[in-house]
Formats: C-alpha cells, sequence, structure tokens
C-alpha cells in the first residue's frame, strides 16, 4: 500500500513536518513522487516512523536513534553493533533513575520539614532551598 505524506502522518500519529523532518535528517529515505510531485511512501516507511517514534517515547534522543537504525541497516556485525548499544543505553538509563531517586528522596526531606500549619509566613521549605 502507498501513502501520501498526510496519511502517512495520520497513521503514524505525527504531523508532516515530522516527516518532512526525518527526511532531512535521512533518518528515513527521501520518497518516489508522483507525476504531480507527491511524495508516496510504503508500508516499510509506516513502520520506520512508528518505530522512530517509539525509540523517541523510550527516551531516546533523535541521534541515538540515527544510530541505531544504522546498526539495523546494516548487514554485517548487526548484532554485536545492537549489543553495544542496547548495554551503553542501559547504563545510561540506570544512571538516571539513580538520580532520579536521589531527587525523590531529597523533595521527600522537604516535605517532611513543612508543618502542619499551611499559614505559616515563613516556609522551611523555601528556608532550607535558599541556606543550602
Amino acid at each position: 500500500m502507498s501513502y501520501r505524506i498526510s496519511e502517512l502522518a495520520a497513521k503514524c500519529g505525527v504531523n508532516k513536518e515530522t516527516i518532512r523532518y526525518y527526511e532531512r535528517k535521512h533518518l528515513i529515505q527521501e520518497p518516489n513522487r508522483t507525476k504531480a510531485g507527491y511524495r508516496i511512501y510504503s508500508d516499510d516507511v509506516v513502520k520506520r516512523v512508528r518505530f522512530i517514534k517509539r525509540m523517541q517515547d523510550l527516551g531516546f534522543l533523535l541521534q541515538e536513534v540515527d544510530k541505531l537504525l544504522g546498526v539495523v541497516d546494516k548487514d554485517d556485525n548487526r548484532c554485536q553493533d545492537m549489543f553495544k548499544f542496547v548495554s551503553k543505553k542501559e547504563r545510561e538509563v540506570q544512571q538516571q533513575i539513580q538520580d532520579l531517586k536521589r531527587v525523590e528522596q531529597m523533595l521527600n526531606d522537604l516535605k517532611e520539614r513543612c508543618p502542619d500549619e499551611k499559614t505559616l509566613h515563613e516556609c522551611p521549605i523555601i528556608e532550607t532551598l535558599f541556606d543550602e
């Protein structure tokens, strides 16, 4: 099946400018065009755009997605390269989780300093943040 850019965008849940941006960044190939100049996309492009969006939803940057697609598009050493890529991303995610846990603990500590009297002029949370 083939799709015009607006149909592709709707099918993938993105806007047309996103599709054009992906083309400029070479995340998707420049499509064939009709005699009238309309871009025509295949089902493979639908899968690819959905893959890109899914990876972004998981926290991957477009630069990382581009590298990942480079691995996917290569025939040789594909599995080895993918393992390295995923392992590196896993370490980054683990670090982010540790950082978020520290932020959560800090917020809980600040929250515990707050008295039940919500009408106080001086806020212990603000005072603590200014003092540190």
